[in-house]
């Protein structure tokens, strides 16, 4: 009897049949908190720059970080070769797209327009309507020639694009959408975008010349370029994730190269649909919900001695709706870092086990120390207010002697970084060399401050037990008559 994907799920998921922690992952976990507490106690008996331990031990840990990500990135300063869509006969494996959509009628009609338009385009294309109640079934209607079919039955292709299919959910979120079409599609692969999402046009070729190329590949991230409003606020939002976007996909490719990516963008990225149904689909009681099913995937491989791949390709890029006001920014890193520390705590039986290879015995440690960056990092910038209007002028030089030291390197890390983006990807827009000397410069004390300030905001969601996402603006990806 062929298995549910909720009884996949409930077989595959830690979350649902929880793992006794071994004796080494509690011990990664409570020495990150007790460190905290040893390094802190410091500021209050100690002279000189060593009061400010906490943010010197903030500054070792990033600074190795970046040591880590330059040397294993050292591939990319060879050019990819490029792909050639026009001269590639082979048979590429079939491809679905679902494009999530809960009351996104305004932003729809650009992000379908890029996806019909796809070199070696998909054969499916399934608009899993998430109980919209806006404008969104007239416009599949009169727009897009579809119609609509039961709730929780696939439509007829429609008149128009017969690749192009609705399928209508009630309202249960984005994950709950998410499988109900994996559910009802045929495909070797199946690739989730973003209904505020553009694919560039070969971006749905180049995934499926990476599941080509890669027999045991079962989930792959694409690049992504934020696009915030044109609003002041936006294009200062813009201008620091454009290159926060840049650094992190530069990670990925590091942490890639170690066999430990575990992050990936559900706003645009494939799976082996296979896999997906094997693993349960998507968990939606996980508040990050593409992030948390690759640790399901990498943990069912690893029991199973599969010996799946998880890659981030380069050349598969697209553009994203980003926040562009304090309020939208501080909602979304506080859903991310609560969903992170939800997954992190569901799977923390890997951290630190060797069963798990390279991911249990190095990335998951490095990923339990994160858990409490944004309290050390807060923390360190709140000591050095302390220092500097207490009277302690000369601790205050010495501590800006080491954030000056640290800005430097990051500097260098921020050219390092542009250099290989633009080799790997091809892009240049964006990727203006003075623009990043700017930001590195401005970061530490603006926009690093505000991604800590969102993550201890999903610390507080967490401990809640908070599971609601919170409404999110759309302002960088409208369609042209809708704005």
């Amino acid at each position: 009897m062929k298995r549910t994907l909720e009884q996949a799920l409930a077989l595959a998921s830690p979350r649902i049949v929880p793992r006794p922690a071994t004796l080494l992952s509690t011990l990664i976990h409570l020495s990150v908190i007790v460190l905290w507490l040893l390094l802190f106690a410091r500021a209050f008996f100690l002279q000189g720059v060593v009061a400010w331990s906490t943010g010197i031990a903030y500054v070792l840990y990033d600074t190795l970080l970046l040591a880590f990500v330059t040397l294993k990135t050292l591939p990319l300063i060879r050019p990819p070769v490029p792909l050639d869509p026009a001269a590639d006969s082979r048979r590429l494996p079939s491809m679905g797209v679902i494009v999530a959509s809960h009351n996104e009628a305004a932003v729809l009609p650009v992000t379908l327009a890029a996806l019909l338009r796809q070199t070696h385009g998909p054969e499916q294309i399934v608009i899993a309507d998430d109980g919209s109640t806006d404008g969104t079934g007239v416009l599949l209607t009169e727009r897009f020639g579809l119609t609509a079919a039961r709730e929780g039955e696939l439509s007829a292709p429609s008149s128009l694009h017969p690749n192009l299919y609705w399928l209508r959910v009630p309202h249960g979120g984005k994950a709950r959408a998410l499988n109900a079409a994996i559910t009802e599609m045929t495909t070797e692969t199946v690739m989730t975008v973003d209904a505020d999402t553009l694919l560039d046009d070969d971006a749905t070729y180049a995934m499926r010349v990476a599941f080509a190329n890669e027999p045991k590949l079962v989930a792959a991230a694409g690049i992504l370029v934020p696009v915030c409003g044109r609003s002041v606020s936006g294009r200062v939002f813009q201008w620091f994730q454009t290159y926060e976007y840049m650094r992190n996909f530069v990670a990925r490719f590091a942490w890639m190269r170690a066999d430990s990516l575990l992050l990936i963008s559900g706003a645009f990225a494939s799976f082996k649909r296979e896999a997906l149904v094997e693993v349960g689909g998507f968990d939606p009681q996980c508040l990050v919900e593409d992030y948390e099913l690759i640790h399901r995937l990498r943990r069912y491989s690893v029991d199973h001695g599969l010996g799946w791949d998880v890659r981030v390709v380069g050349d598969a890029q697209g553009r994203t709706d980003a926040p562009g006001t304090l309020g939208s920014f501080l909602r979304q890193r506080r859903r991310w870092f609560a969903g992170f520390l939800q997954t992190q705590y569901w799977n923390r039986d890997m951290t630190g086990n060797p069963r798990y290879g390279t991911l249990g015995m190095l990335m998951l440690p490095v990923k339990a120390i994160d858990t409490m960056q944004p309290v050390y990092g807060l923390t360190a910038f709140v000591l050095l207010l302390g220092f500097l209007f207490g009277g302690h002028e000369t601790l205050v030089l010495s501590i800006f002697g080491v954030i000056g030291a640290k800005t430097a390197l990051d500097l260098a890390y921020y050219m390092w970084c542009i250099h290989l983006y633009r080799r790997w990807t091809g892009q240049r827009v964006g990727s203006n060399l003075w623009l990043a000397m700017a930001a590195a410069i401005a970061e530490p004390f603006t926009f690093q401050l505000l991604r800590h300030t969102g993550a201890l905001m999903g610390w507080l969601h967490f401990l809640r037990g908070g599971r609601v996402w919170g409404a999110q603006q759309r302002s960088g990806l409208v369609a042209p008559d809708e704005g």
